[in-house]
């Protein structure tokens, strides 16, 4: 039916895997994305009413926020409005709000599109850590440049923000790290498994009496977390009240 309405054209090939896009269809590919997305939002704002709570509110974030902090600060919301479905979406890939991949985004870089509603939460620190037992193993580094003697925790083949990347104080590619993963998660369960000195936010290290700070005088990187949110959105009860108080609770979560 779809090839039909196309003129014919093709779309897939058979293989012995399976069905194959053909160029055409790899062409196609970013309207048809941007169709399903329309259509999940389509979904989302016939879920409620304006005025009520009811209804769904989907959420993206990078993975740590997903995982670390945002879990306790939905299911307050949720005990306050029970009516509220929420959906949360992780990944560090920035959801585009514009195209209403997601309703609501926590960020840890400013939006510069004006159609965007956004709030400025706090600032969380980073700084180097590593597990009580890989420092009585290895050692404690005195100085940045003992980093390099040590086996550090780092990406593969993504790179993280500019900013984390300028702000480390060795030459930065995959090859300084003795474990290579590009999900922040790994990267944190290898942290605190003893495996390497790595980068944490302090927030989420304090909670953990063996993930001890390493250098803090001589190494933090501040990052901002803003919530953010199309700007037509604000008139929607549940999606004005949600964004208020992911605003409010993270900025405890900076402050602390």
């Amino acid at each position: 039916m779809l090839q039909e309405s196309l003129g014919g054209r093709v779309l897939f090939t058979r293989s012995q895997t399976g069905l194959m896009p053909t160029a055409a269809a790899h062409e196609l590919r970013p309207h048809a994305e941007d169709m399903a997305a329309a259509a999940a939002a389509f979904v989302r704002m016939a879920s409620g009413n304006l005025e009520e709570s009811a209804g769904v509110v989907r959420i993206a974030a990078a993975d740590v926020m997903g995982v670390e902090v945002l879990p306790a600060i939905l299911s307050e919301f949720r005990y306050k409005y029970p009516e509220t479905a929420i959906e949360l979406s992780l990944s560090n890939q920035m959801a585009d709000l514009l195209r209403r991949d997601a309703d609501i985004a926590v960020r840890m870089v400013r939006p510069k599109q004006k159609a965007l509603l956004a709030k400025r939460a706090g600032t969380v620190t980073l700084g180097f850590h590593a597990h009580r037992h890989y420092l009585e193993r290895c050692g404690y580094p005195e100085r940045l440049e003992d980093l390099a003697h040590h086996t550090l925790i780092g990406f593969d083949r993504t790179l993280p923000f500019s900013s984390l990347v300028q702000a480390v104080p060795l030459p930065v590619s995959r090859e300084l790290f003795g474990f290579r993963c590009d999900n922040d998660l790994a990267q944190l369960a290898a942290l605190r498994a003893g495996f390497g000195i790595g980068i944490c936010q302090l927030g989420i290290a304090r909670r953990d009496p063996d993930l001890l700070p390493l250098l803090a005088n001589q190494f933090k990187v501040d990052m901002e977390i803003w919530i953010v949110m199309h700007n037509e959105l604000k008139r929607i009860s549940r999606m004005h009240l949600m964004f208020n108080h992911l605003a409010v609770s993270l900025a405890g979560f900076a402050a602390l």
